[in-house]
């Protein structure tokens, strides 16, 4: 056998034993079998002294609103488990992931998303991955008046969140929904938003049977806003005011209760 067969055998082999992890963590997490595995990285996102202050201060429990959410809303569609997630504050990580690429190129996407699994690999500081860990980046920046953040992203494979989140101790229940935002797209589930940011009807709307012009006081998580009863779109004030629809409970594996809604077969 020549070096180069060699070489595409090992390739070949490399690349169906990273496939083969992928569904092992997949199978891991969405099987709704034990609580998810949840590590939360904080990195000072644009150096300033608001984010290291916010970061320092930061405590596990800050999170534990994300946890009550998902056990609430895992219960709808009958999974009764709680905690509904174990998560593990982690020290401040000094450096940043790769930035995503900003002309929504495919090939450029895959590459950054290979290098951003690659950094996360690199920053674990360990020689085998661990299978069924949610790592969720979360980078807190300094409010500045009329300065939206960066777009945040979670990658189904490699359950990797990039959360851009602010520095402030006022916007904790509303990072919380970011970053619950996030953590559903690590386990399958995808954005029902339009490309104005506005809910896709009817997936992306609370109680979906409901007219789309009818106002609501709740949103879907995969939305994260709602449009009131001024017909404005607004976010959420807390995950209080969040549910999981059932599209979203379809794509992240919380079949029973999907079955259940659509049994009648509308």
């Amino acid at each position: 056998m020549t070096f180069r067969r060699i070489r595409i055998l090992l390739l070949l082999g490399v690349l169906v034993a990273a496939i083969g992890l992928t569904q092992l963590e997949q199978f891991m997490v969405r099987g709704w079998r034990a609580p998810l595995d949840v590590a939360v990285i904080p990195i000072n996102g644009d150096g300033s002294s608001a984010a290291s202050e916010t970061i320092r201060t930061l405590q596990a429990g800050d999170f534990e609103e994300i946890n009550t959410f998902i056990v609430r809303e895992t219960t709808r569609y009958g999974v009764k488990q709680s905690p509904a997630m174990q998560l593990t504050l982690l020290p401040e990580l000094k450096t940043q992931p790769p930035v995503p690429p900003r002309d929504g190129s495919a090939l450029k996407t895959m590459w950054w998303s290979l290098k951003l699994r690659w950094w996360v690999y690199r920053q674990s500081g360990e020689w085998l991955p661990q299978l069924g860990k949610i790592k969720l980046y979360v980078l807190y920046h300094a409010p500045q008046e009329g300065v939206a953040l960066e777009h945040s992203l979670g990658l189904q494979k490699g359950l990797i969140g990039v959360v851009h989140a602010f520095a402030d101790a006022r916007q904790t229940q509303q990072n919380n929904i970011v970053i619950a935002h996030e953590l559903m797209h690590t386990l399958g589930a995808t954005d029902k938003y339009d490309a104005e940011g506005r809910p896709l009807y009817p997936q992306g709307y609370a109680e979906p049977d409901l007219p789309q012009l009818m106002p609501r006081h709740e949103a879907e998580i995969m939305a994260g806003r709602l449009v009131n009863a001024a017909g404005r779109l607004v976010m959420p004030l807390s995950l209080d005011q969040c549910v999981i629809g059932s599209m979203t409970a379809h794509e992240i594996n919380l079949d029973e209760g999907f079955r259940q809604r659509f049994s009648s077969g509308r």
